[in-house]
């Protein structure tokens, strides 16, 4: 079938100004992250699933491959198509089909911003808890689709946590449904968990039922500096032990990361750029004064044990916002790699000392810069300034390489995509890899669905 042709059964089946190709498309950035302009036979918008499940199923009888594209913020790759694949964008499936308030579950298309979901559900006091920088732009089946973190992993937990349902579309246009809203349901095997994760190598997420909670009355926010790892570790256990299950977020920042983002032209510091490490704290609890004084008091005795060298506490939604902007808006320090890794708490402060130590003897040009969610051991690098290619690999090396002493993992949150794939048996074993060939194999055959990526 020739392109001009498969465009024209496409056009049929979404309309045709729901496939985009050609010069309409020619200046269209790949992903947030690859500016260079998006290479593909074309881009096709389905409205609902029966749309996703022909398209699909057309795609399948004509042995073409398809890469699914959600929000455009992945980091790993993993929906940048070549010049030989169809896009398929789910921007068009941005319904938010229902909010069952005895239930405590919403039920969304895979095209709703997470941002989207955030402020409808605010307005009826009600909290999805997934929250990441991207969150204006990443949509929930890409964040399903990753098993994204974000921020409150350590209260709430990673994205397989938080989804009770799916309604996933198989290469050959199956359509299987999984959208059963119990928080228990022990009746074999818990498909949806397959399909979370799976950086949409496997089905395409349509639809997802997601688990709410209340919207937290009450939220401190604090940044605090201190002169030492050891001194993080011990206040994430004492904040963790004295605010029971308030405690939202614990957000660290090395010095060479505060300073690169603050300054003469950047984010306004929230203290001084002096100190060797900074810690973004927030509680979210539902007594304001009582959660104000608990938070504020523990503060307070820890300034006074000399804990932390210097602190800052918001008072409003303004200055909360201007701190947290400090560790989610990071564009001066771009461009750079970026990884995401994760490994124990206890070894992180040894494995940063290691990649500062291998990057001066190996890659002198190229400096790394650390921050990330250390509650849950997950630790962002960006290593920088951007070179090419070569300069990248190398940078990979040392980064996924020097991991391998402590356990750790070459991806805590962002997947495996293209870029890590070179990297994932460093974490899995033959017999696992060898499986997931398997389920692959049985689910898309013909390896027509994000071809290439994970495995």
């Amino acid at each position: 079938m020739t392109n001009e042709s498969l465009i024209a059964s496409l056009s049929e089946l979404v309309g045709v100004s729901n496939v985009l190709y050609g010069d309409p498309i020619s200046n269209q950035a790949t992903s947030y992250w690859n500016p260079a302009p998006i290479q593909t036979i074309a881009i096709v918008k389905p409205g609902c699933t029966e749309e996703v499940s022909q398209l699909l199923s057309l795609c399948h009888e004509r042995g073409q491959s398809v890469v699914i594209q959600s929000g455009g913020t992945g980091v790993c790759e993993g929906a940048d198509p070549s010049s030989e694949d169809v896009v398929v964008s789910l921007e068009r499936m941005n319904q938010i089909i229902d909010v069952d308030l005895n239930e405590m579950v919403a039920t969304v298309e895979a095209g709703v911003i997470l941002q989207n979901l955030q402020e409808t559900l605010a307005d009826q006091n009600l909290l999805f808890p997934l929250d990441l920088g991207a969150r204006g732009s990443c949509m929930i089946g890409g964040n399903v689709a990753t098993n994204a973190g974000g921020i409150n992993v350590l209260r709430y937990g990673m994205v397989r946590n938080l989804v009770l349902g799916l309604e996933v579309v198989l290469m050959d246009g199956t359509v299987l449904s999984s959208m059963y809203p119990m928080l228990k349901n022990n009746t074999g095997y818990d498909l949806k968990q397959m399909f979370i994760g799976s950086e949409g190598t496997l089905g395409v997420i349509t639809k997802v039922m997601v688990r709410l909670f209340p919207l937290p009355t009450s939220c401190q926010c604090a940044m605090v500096a201190v002169d030492s790892f050891d001194a993080v570790s011990a206040l994430l256990h004492r904040f963790r032990a004295q605010l029971s299950g308030t405690l939202s977020a614990f957000e660290v920042m090395w010095n060479n990361y505060y300073v690169g983002v603050t300054g003469e032209g950047k984010h306004r510091a929230p203290l001084s750029r002096d100190y060797p490490f900074y810690i973004i704290i927030e509680a979210e609890g539902f007594d304001e004064s009582s959660d104000k004084l608990r938070f504020e008091r523990l503060l307070s005795e820890i300034l006074d044990d000399g804990q932390i060298l210097d602190a800052v506490l918001a008072s409003s939604e303004r200055e909360r916002r201007e701190i947290w902007m400090v560790r989610e808006e990071f564009d001066a320090l771009l461009p750079a790699y970026l990884y995401d890794v994760s490994l124990p708490l206890s070894a992180m402060n040894k494995y940063a000392e290691v990649l500062e130590a291998r990057f001066n003897a190996e890659l002198p040009d190229c400096h790394p810069v650390l921050f990330g969610h250390i509650a849950d051991g997950n630790l962002h690098i960006f290593a920088g300034p951007y070179v090419d290619e070569a300069h990248h690999s190398a940078a990979d090396e040392i980064v996924y390489s020097a991991l391998i002493p402590f356990d750790g993992s070459v991806s805590a949150e962002h997947g495996i995509g293209l870029n890590k794939k070179a990297w994932l048996s460093q974490n899995r074993s033959e017999d696992e890899l060898a499986l997931m060939r398997s389920i692959k194999q049985v689910l898309d055959p013909a390896n027509l669905l994000n071809p290439g990526r994970v495995i």
